[in-house]
């Protein structure tokens, strides 16, 4: 297990190093920085040379990308280029808003889609199967944006229920986090009403009941945990993208979250910003990633063998 665990972690840390590489290139080829900063204008060579020596720019390519990685190291992401502070703190800030509205939209995807998705497998065929079967349909080909808009419509402006933008109280949660769990909870009721058809039709299931063991007993220990493995991938996966910041519902709902912060970043061409983002975003999957990796193997035995 251990050797598994390690195997993992070294992938990842490879993955952040690949990245960081990509990341600190991407920046350099998509123009020259120091450009960037300077005003547009009456900008003479003088100051050009400057500001590339104070931003490292003159020196070879493998030094920035030492320098790079020493700061990287440290946490230092350099310093906001518009508000001329770290780079570091405004991502802290926006980053505890993102972690809220990812807990509280995963959370109610996580409750409500898992027993959907296998109640839907175990009444094979009925109404309740093809309504959860709709719903998944819907949920996942309805866009994100179109869903958020519908409910400031109809909440917010007509029935006067819910706040429509920014981060207040509780009930400033209520509608971006169901838009949030809207497409998740879809995904979760259709893998897990498919992973559960599976399973249910296998030997060791029927075995299980022949032996006279109870059905309540049967699913959610015996099926379920066997039909984990593509719902782990996916809720991993989903709670990464929602931890990196889901810019549609960030934006519509005024939500002030890592994601808005990209945007916002890219807008004004905040390269320290847009990179500290993107890394933290990168930090974020590799994470969620092991720790899935880590969960298949308490779930299967037989992949820690693998």
């Amino acid at each position: 297990m251990q050797r598994y665990i390690l195997g993992r972690l070294a992938q990842g840390v490879v993955t952040l190093l690949v990245l960081s590489l990509v990341v600190f290139l991407a920046v350099r080829l998509s123009g020259d920085p120091a450009l960037f900063l300077l005003p547009e204008g009456d900008t003479s060579q003088e100051d050009y040379e400057q500001m590339k020596k104070n931003l490292g720019l003159d020196k070879p390519l493998y030094v920035q990308y030492s320098l790079f990685m020493g700061n990287l190291l440290r946490g230092d992401f350099g310093d906001s280029t518009i508000d001329r502070r770290p780079a570091r703190d405004a991502l802290f800030e926006r980053l505890p808003a993102t972690i809220q509205l990812a807990a509280a939209g995963m959370l109610l995807a996580t409750v409500l889609g898992i027993p959907l998705g296998v109640l839907s497998a175990v009444k094979r065929d009925s109404i309740f199967d093809h309504g959860a079967k709709f719903f998944a349909i819907i949920g996942m080909a309805t866009p994100q944006f179109w869903v958020a808009i519908m409910g400031i419509l109809v909440f917010g402006a007509l029935l006067k229920w819910l706040p429509t933008y920014g981060r207040g109280g509780p009930e400033h949660f209520i509608m971006p986090s169901v838009v949030i769990a809207w497409s998740i909870m879809a995904g979760m009721v259709r893998l897990g009403r498919s992973s559960m058809l599976e399973i249910l039709d296998s030997d060791y299931i029927k075995f299980a009941r022949v032996k006279g063991l109870k059905e309540r007993l049967i699913l959610w220990k015996h099926a379920l945990r066997n039909a984990m493995i593509p719902l782990l991938t996916f809720s991993g996966l989903s709670l990464a993208g929602l931890l990196n910041g889901t810019i549609v519902v960030e934006v519509v709902f005024a939500w002030p979250g890592i994601g808005r912060l990209l945007l916002e970043g890219v807008v004004r061409r905040d390269i320290p910003v847009v990179q500290a983002t993107i890394l933290a975003s990168a930090f974020f999957y590799i994470s969620l990633s092991l720790v899935v990796d880590i969960l298949y193997a308490y779930v299967d035995p037989r992949i820690r063998v693998n």
